[in-house]
């Protein structure tokens, strides 16, 4: 079992990492909100979930050792395996997710993609008692200011987000139209911060 990851970033590509640690090269799916929290290069910490399947063997990285314990019990979900897991916790912040579990926001939880109704649901009903301690922020902090790019660099950071956001699960065509309403109304340099703003732009007011 890997817990625990220490090296040396080499490619954020979303949602794959790829983590040099001794020479040997590790591939580690994360949720958006790890990326927003690792530096552009340089060190990484990751707190790592190693999923094994009949087809794959995964692993899943988080910045923050409470995002994974949420992750795990995400998962012990019926109808939630790691990749619905690893979008729920790119389309929302994990206090977003806790509350709307503890809500019963089923409407927050169904703009995730692959996330249905009745999947909304059994989230809410089996999460309810794994959650009930967990501790909400009284507010959530503001966005960051950044400066806009220009030409190719922009154009890559908008390929990079669209690739990105349909990793994640959503249609080509949603990602387009949620990234252009971006850049429209904000001055974004990084495409974890265009994916960021676009991902939180579909869900719920």
């Amino acid at each position: 079992m890997i817990g625990r990851l220490k090296g040396q970033i080499l490619e954020k590509q979303p949602p794959m990492l790829l983590i040099d640690v001794g020479g040997v090269g590790y591939e580690v799916f994360a949720p958006m909100s790890t990326f927003y929290a690792l530096p552009e290069s340089g060190t990484a910490i990751l707190h790592t979930h190693f999923s094994v399947s009949e087809n794959a063997q995964q692993l899943f990285g988080f910045a923050d050792p409470q995002e994974r314990a949420l992750f795990r019990q995400l998962i012990k979900v019926s109808g939630v395996g790691p990749k619905m897991a690893l979008a729920v916790l790119s389309g929302m912040e994990p206090d977003a997710v806790v509350a709307a579990i503890l809500n019963d926001n089923i409407t927050a939880l169904t703009r995730v993609p692959g996330v249905g109704k009745k999947t909304a649901e059994r989230l809410v009903i089996e999460m309810r008692d794994r959650v009930k301690d967990w501790q909400l922020p009284a507010s959530e902090g503001g966005d960051a200011t950044t400066v806009a790019p220009a030409g190719a660099k922009q154009s890559a950071v908008i390929a990079e987000a669209e690739s990105a956001m349909v990793a994640l699960g959503y249609k080509p065509t949603e990602a387009s139209k949620a990234i252009a309403s971006i850049m429209k109304a904000h001055e974004v340099t990084r495409s974890e911060e265009l994916i960021r703003l676009a991902l939180r732009s579909m869900l719920p007011a």
